[in-house]
Formats: C-alpha cells, structure tokens, sequence
C-alpha cells in the first residue's frame, strides 16, 4: 500500500515505513496526480481533499492530524466511501492554558475574582468540556451551551444561546465550522461582555465586533492568514492561532492518525506514541495557583504584541 504524507506532521518520519510505500510531500503542494495510487493520506489543514484532488484515485482513507475538518469535503467522501479520521481533543489541553492566561490576564487588568464572573462556554466537546470543568473549579458560574449535545442527552446542564447571552460577562467558542456556527459570535451579548474565541475566525463577525464596540479576544481570525489589522488593533489580545499549539498536542495528533491508519489497514500501531515526546499527566490546579505560575508556562500579553507589532510575520 502508498501513504501520501504532509512532511510537516511531526514524529512521523520511520514509523510506516515497515508497513507501506511512503511519500513525503508539502501539505500546500499534494495534487491530484500524487494521491492518483495512494490508498491512503495523512494531511493537515494545507491540503484540501475534495474531487479536484481525489477524483480518480484509490485513496480509501484520510487522517488528518488536527481537529478541524474544514479542508475535507466530507459529502464527496461519504458518496466515494472513504473514510475520514480527525483529531478531536488532540489539542485541548493547550486551549485549556491559552484560556486560562486570557481569564488570568482579563482578571488582573479588571481587578475580579472568579467568583463574581458567569463564563460562557459554547460548544462543549474535548475542548469546551474541559474548559467548562476547570473554570468551575476556579470558581465561575458556568453556563454551557452545545445543542447537539443537549438534543442526545435530553436537555441535561445546557442551556439555549440566548440564555448565554443574556447572562455571561465572558463567552468563549470552541464549536467546530458549519451553517449553524458560523457568525454564532454575532448574537446580542450582554453589553459589555468578553467574546473569546479559539475555536474558527468565521464563528464570529469582525465587522460586527468592531461594529458593536464590545471587547474581545481572538486566536483565530477569517480570512487566514490575511487578518483583518483593524480588529488586530481592537482586540484587548491577540494571538496567531496558537492556542492548544503545544508539543503534547502535536503528539496527540501524529499518534491519532496513525491509530487511526493503523485501525483501518489492520497495521501492529495501535497504540503507538511518540517516544520523543512526554504524554501530558492532568492534574486539578486552583485558581490561586494558576496566577502564581502561568506566566512562567506561557506569556500571552507578550505574544499578543509580537502579532500586533509584527502582524505580517
């Protein structure tokens, strides 16, 4: 069998090898005429699979090494039976530290305590589920809202959009891209509540954000990589979607491609992590603790002004 790799994803380089013919390739650079005898890839956000590329080719099976899934015509793959694997939670502990330095920062700039703040929190998979945990635990009254989720499980502690709205002082996205995100950022908030947004630069509405004159604060951005440097200059931080960009995430994911290749090839690497990289170990952290130490984990104040000074970089 052929693997057609973006050589970006790292870790890789070795482990099929054994197993299948591999071709390493820049994820920008995959066409048509590499995948035409793979039977399957492993591709990143760079490379977009849909008929132009796939038309015509044995691919049956696509890993791609991060959450997201928007460079994938999932329809056209559904109608050509090939499967689709993605990295869901890969990166959720590195979104956790991101929002926690944004919570940290908005705290000390504002002088509030956790307790006197209801916290948003939109989407609650890997990610929005953690985060949801953790600002519990710190002392927010947390509101969540997932409606698929709530239409599964019959309701449970979900609460509609307009409830989040209504009440939260901060609001913060983790949903995936679809009809029914997109713009989800440009409802009516409360008027001075914190959009936070981590998750698709098109879940919210840079217009409507320097429309409104509400604050915010964003790691991703439409358009990418082209940012829009009016909302850059409005938002209170600013980051170039990095958040969750930690060395135990790109491990996640490398390791979560390759099961997933490894499922469905029946290949002996199920399992499989990277042996340069330490698997993260979790573990519970107070509120009080965490403002004592995540400026030695991660500096969010000066990466914000690198982008901001430096924004074609």
């Amino acid at each position: 069998m052929k693997i057609v790799i973006d050589n970006a994803i790292p870790f890789l380089e070795g482990v099929l090898e054994p197993y299948a013919e591999i071709r390493y390739l820049p994820g920008r650079e995959i066409a048509a005429r590499d995948v035409r005898d793979a039977d399957a890839l492993i591709v990143r956000t760079r490379t977009r699979c849909d008929a132009a590329l796939l038309d015509g080719s044995r691919v049956r099976f696509i890993a791609t090494a991060t959450i997201g899934f928007d460079h994938i015509d999932l329809d056209y793959c559904r109608r050509r039976q090939i499967g689709v694997a993605t990295a869901a939670g890969c990166n959720a502990r590195g979104v956790l530290q991101w929002i926690a330095a944004v919570l940290h920062h908005l705290s000390q700039r504002d002088g509030w305590h956790p307790a006197e703040k209801t916290l948003g929190v939109v989407g609650a998979g890997h990610v929005g589920e953690l985060v949801r945990r953790y600002a519990a635990s710190w002392g927010f009254r947390v509101l969540t809202c997932d409606p698929p989720r709530a239409a599964r499980e019959g309701g449970g502690d979900f609460v509609p959009l307009e409830e989040v709205a209504r009440h939260c002082d901060l609001v913060t996205f983790h949903t995936p891209l679809d009809a029914t995100t997109r713009r989800m950022a440009d409802r009516r908030l409360k008027p001075k509540a914190v959009v936070i947004n981590s998750s698709r630069g098109e879940v919210g509405d840079g217009d409507a954000l320097l429309r409104s004159g509400r604050p915010y604060i964003l790691d991703v951005w439409e358009h990418e990589p082209d940012i829009d440097r009016r909302l850059l200059a409005g938002a209170i931080l600013a980051t170039p979607h990095i958040a969750g960009y930690s060395a135990q995430g790109k491990a996640n994911a490398t390791a979560m491609a390759v099961g997933a290749v490894a499922r469905r090839f029946a290949l002996p690497l199920e399992g499989w992590y990277p042996p340069e990289a330490a698997p993260s170990v979790p573990r519970p952290i107070a509120w009080q603790e965490l403002c004592s130490t995540i400026g030695e984990v991660y500096d969010i104040e000066a990466e914000s002004r690198r982008l901001k000074e430096y924004p074609g970089d």
